[in-house]
């Protein structure tokens, strides 16, 4: 049983689609009604929950009804995920800086205090967390500084969890996506391309996103006394190593 947010676009819908054909039960979160319906496809094993995920009484909601409706969280793919402002740190916006905290980072990590509450309270106890990264977990891209500091906050609270996790058997993984083939990577392939370092713009290579979803699947299907602390996948040959 998996909660997935940001469920209706992107990596977190190719998550659930293959999450749904692989037979798990999936609680779909994600603010367009309409669209989580689309993903869900009427399947029996789909529960779609509209979720503004800033919002904790909202957050507490998505747990609530999942648990009523299947009596546990096995999996929680914390996802949501906004590309924040393309501006040099100077011209931070500081809506526009507090927006991409909200969503990236704070919703993760209400996200992740009612699955750890969930998942803490069933029988036997225990669970999986696994966190949306990014490479700009890693190494930034120039002008992300408001995208780049909350996924850094993002391997933060990846830590915070596993170590928190550990006496009641949660475990939580992160994985680091670069460049996989969304609406969000399209501007990287397409058009002129993603500014690099030394003020080139380059069409990057992207994969296809099923790939990404098939990664994420892996580490949820892992038995419990197994965890896949950190994974990287990128593009073949994206700038990531030596970003220059």
């Amino acid at each position: 049983m998996a909660v997935v947010t940001g469920a209706g676009s992107g990596i977190g819908r190719a998550v659930t689609e293959l999450m749904l054909e692989s037979g798990y039960k999936v609680a779909l979160a994600g603010r367009r009604p309409d669209v989580l319906e689309e993903v869900a496809g009427g399947r029996q094993n789909a529960l779609v929950h509209p979720t503004d995920v800033t919002d904790a009484i909202q957050v507490d909601q998505l747990f609530s009804r999942t648990l009523a409706r299947w009596g546990r969280v096995d999996v929680l793919f914390n996802n949501a995920g906004i590309a924040g402002p393309s501006v040099g740190v100077s011209e931070i916006d500081l809506e526009e800086w507090e927006d991409t905290v909200a969503v990236n980072l704070t919703a993760a990590t209400l996200c992740a205090r009612a699955a750890m509450n969930a998942m803490t309270s069933q029988s036997p106890q225990g669970g999986r967390i696994i966190n949306n990264g990014s490479i700009a977990a890693h190494s930034p891209r120039p002008q992300s500084a408001a995208y780049t500091v909350t996924k850094h906050g993002i391997t933060g609270l990846t830590k915070s969890i596993e170590l928190d996790g550990r006496r009641v058997g949660v475990s939580c993984g992160q994985i680091d996506i670069g460049n996989t083939a969304t609406e969000l990577a399209d501007r990287l392939s397409s058009g002129p391309g993603a500014l690099q370092p030394d003020g080139r713009r380059l069409r990057e290579p992207t994969f296809p996103v099923r790939e990404a979803a098939r990664a994420v699947v892996f580490m949820a299907d892992l038995p419990p006394a197994v965890n896949v602390f950190n994974m990287v996948i990128t593009a073949a040959g994206m700038p990531f190593v030596g970003r220059g």
